[in-house]
């Protein structure tokens, strides 16, 4: 005769289904906020610059570099 206690059942986990349409806004919204920082990041050299001079350039030189991107 063994004393094993039987183990209890493993609860089930329902996971909520998130309609498309709840999510395309805020997709939409953070893709355009990442196109923006990319635009930053990446292109902002002068040429292009939507503000005069370069302080965003100086702001993001270091993370310039740590994504690949040539600016000197």
């Amino acid at each position: 005769m063994s004393n094993a206690i039987p183990a209890p059942a493993a609860p089930e986990i329902a996971v909520p289904s998130i309609p498309v349409a709840q999510i395309t806004p805020w997709a939409l919204f953070f893709g355009l906020l990442a196109v923006l920082a990319l635009f930053f990041i990446s292109a902002d050299q002068g040429a292009v610059s939507l503000p005069a001079g370069t302080a965003i350039h100086e702001w993001v030189h270091d993370g310039r570099h740590l994504l690949g991107f040539p600016c000197h």
